[in-house]
């Protein structure tokens, strides 16, 4: 048996391509939508992707079942479960717990688990070659290394009304009916990693064991002594926040997201007609570079996407694609980093990448405002935005400071101040500047705090010390 992880550092995402070397058949489970990577890693091990399948409706990204699908043939298989309200749109076969897909001497053997989602599926997998019991799990948003899914995002991102504690009755139930009974040696295989806003204290390490959770993990104790709702209050205890593209994210997934097909390399543009296109509001700028680039002078009305780690991430805080339109004009270094960037954002929906520019000569340009710690108190704010997670304000926040997660803050526009200076901060600057720069092309008067909360913190340091000196 072949069994491949694919992980996606931005998105804090794994997928799995699993193939019988026997007669040369794989099956991709909760593929992303830039595909070359399991097309490669098919065609160098000689198979041929049959089937796809995905865990559950995801939240997070978007899904590439469709796309894998139509590039190679293969069947699509998604859950069947969870009711009227859970059904995928789009034409597939139905999995209900205990039905199975065959790849040679490899089975896979849907298993409901509900809580996450009210459809959620958990893949056991045999490999037939050596034993007729399973020995992996591929357990999606069910279990993580050291977590749970989180029962609340149908609250927080998809209109539901308290159905989080419907969801944490399903996951304990799931936990004591399905989970536990596997044997300890089960290797789980999860579709999260740390980072990832599907959980609050997802592990870092890849896979983990039914027995090493059923022993060490924060709900053990509370499944060994039947306390449901003692597990219920520890769950959504502390959860971060849900991003607001999450909402789409759902409603794509479940209807179908669009099939893109081939695509064709993205091209360099020429300086002076995007300089004439931004003039005329047709197109979008990203600019990729970091905060501190930024800072020194950036295109007017432009959005900071740095190309880091988390391109799609903050590509979807601050791009609707349903009401942004625009043509997107991409930063980049070159056709590479392009594409490179391109492929992050069409994992989130985001597919109207344009071309690339390799600098901001002949752009019309800005500097953002920012402002030092200590003529903070100088400024005429009319409010004081922390972008951080709820978590992290709780910890520790500048006095009077209105607390909206960078990820949500396009879509409650009408929690801000619409009458004089926002003054902006983040924990070290990163996230503050993406927010930051979509207030702007939103017409908000935004001033940087430089340095964001951690500098803050430093200036107040300074000043009890040299106060006791």
């Amino acid at each position: 048996m072949l069994f491949e992880r694919i992980y996606d550092e931005d998105l804090a995402q794994a997928s799995y391509l699993i193939g019988c070397q026997a007669n040369g058949t794989a099956i991709v489970v909760d593929g992303r939508r830039d595909i070359a990577v399991y097309q490669d890693l098919a065609a160098e091990h000689n198979m041929k992707i049959t089937a796809v399948t995905e865990t559950h409706i995801h939240a997070d990204y978007l899904s590439g079942t469709r796309e894998l699908a139509a590039a190679t043939g293969a069947e699509i298989y998604v859950s069947g479960e969870g009711g009227a309200d859970w059904q995928y749109a789009f034409e597939a076969t139905r999995l209900h717990d205990g039905d199975t897909i065959t790849l040679g001497n490899i089975t896979i053997q849907a298993v409901h688990t509900p809580g996450h989602t009210p459809e959620h599926l958990s893949f056991l997998v045999t490999d037939g070659a050596f034993s007729d019991k399973p020995g992996y799990l591929l357990s999606g948003d069910f279990v993580f290394s050291g977590d749970l899914g989180r029962p609340d995002l149908l609250d927080e991102a998809a209109g539901g009304v308290d159905t989080r504690f419907e969801g944490a009755k399903q996951l304990f139930r799931s936990l004591q009916e399905s989970f536990l009974t596997l044997p300890d040696y089960v290797q789980v295989h999860p579709a999260h990693g740390a980072g990832s806003a599907c959980g609050k204290a997802l592990g870092a390490i890849p896979s983990t064991t039914v027995g090493y959770e059923r022993l060490y993990s924060w709900w053990g104790p509370y499944l060994a002594a039947n306390d449901e709702q003692g597990f219920i209050d520890e769950l959504l205890d502390g959860q971060p926040d849900a991003h607001a593209y999450f909402s789409r994210m759902k409603r794509e997934n479940r209807d179908g997201p669009v099939v893109m097909g081939e695509r064709a390399p993205l091209t360099e543009l020429d300086q002076e007609k995007v300089a004439d296109d931004l003039a005329a509001d047709a197109v979008t700028f990203i600019d990729t570079r970091s905060a501190n680039e930024v800072h020194a002078g950036t295109v007017e009305r432009s959005l900071n996407i740095p190309a880091s780690a988390a391109i799609a991430t903050y590509g979807a805080w601050v791009v609707n694609p349903e009401q942004d339109k625009n043509p997107l004009v991409l930063l980049a270094t070159g056709p590479e980093q392009a594409q490179e960037i391109r492929d992050h954002l069409v994992r989130v929906g985001i597919d109207n990448a344009a071309g690339y520019v390799t600098s901001i000569d002949g752009l019309p340009t800005t500097t953002p405002a920012l402002v030092q710690p200590a003529d903070l108190p100088d400024i005429d704010a009319a409010m004081i935005l922390d972008v951080r997670n709820r978590t992290e304000h709780t910890a520790g926040h500048i006095p009077g400071a209105y607390q909206l997660n960078g990820g949500r803050i396009m879509w409650h526009l009408d929690e801000l101040s619409t009458e004089g200076t926002i003054v902006t901060y983040c924990q070290s600057g990163l996230r503050n500047s993406v927010a930051a720069s979509a207030l702007r092309r939103a017409g908000y008067d935004v001033v940087e705090l430089d340095g964001s909360y951690t500098a803050w913190s430093a200036w107040q340091q300074s000043r009890k010390a040299a106060a006791t000196a």
